[in-house]
């Protein structure tokens, strides 16, 4: 089998190509970039967000605005190096206005996520916010614990291939500074886990 950077470069290669996607002419005429993930391509953790927002379109990377700034600190709480982690979005491309994904959007874009997974290989999967939680969910034979992300949030699951781990998106931590100390504990569920 061909190595994960290799295989990882398929994947951006078509994403960069599609044309398909009601995303993609929204990036073209606003010169933004996918954001097909970045990190260790044998990463333990994978992190999972909801799609870009307008710092990762123009720079084409994940989580480097201000919420990336809380993932950073995060993970700084419980010694681990974002390079030693790999961080994606189930959608690549920035929806308009920041509004969050539609499920024809996510349903286009997901298999790269389903084929991110499977090259990397991660032992735990953590989902940064509601939508790629109820993904996840869903797709790996969890969709009976489906709930709410306020209780479900920390909690540890087994999925056949890695355990799971839903997480509050680190920018509403931003917004609502409480969740800040419920992320910090959730981090340590994290590490715990690993």
């Amino acid at each position: 089998m061909a190595d994960a950077t290799s295989e990882l470069k398929k994947i951006k290669d078509e994403v960069v190509a599609l044309s398909s996607s009601p995303l993609y002419r929204y990036r073209i005429e606003n010169k933004y970039f996918p954001v097909i993930g970045e990190g260790s391509h044998s990463a333990d953790i994978m992190f999972i967000g909801e799609a870009p927002g307008e710092n990762e379109a123009k720079t084409g990377r994940p989580f480097c605005g201000r919420a990336g700034k809380v993932l950073d600190d995060l993970l700084a709480s419980v010694g681990i190096e974002r390079k030693d982690v790999y961080v994606t979005n189930i959608v690549k491309d920035r929806p308009q206005g920041n509004r969050d994904p539609l499920p024809e959007e996510i349903s286009i874009y997901a298999p790269f996520l389903d084929r991110q997974i499977e090259i990397i290989k991660p032992k735990v999967v953590a989902t940064l916010g509601r939508f790629s939680m109820v993904y996840i969910m869903n797709r790996y034979g969890l969709e009976w614990e489906v709930g709410p992300i306020s209780t479900l949030h920390g909690k540890v699951f087994e999925a056949n291939q890695f355990k799971y781990v839903p997480l509050y998106h680190p920018a509403a931590a931003i917004y609502n500074q409480h969740l800040l100390s419920t992320l910090q504990e959730d981090f340590k569920v994290l590490k715990s886990v690993v």
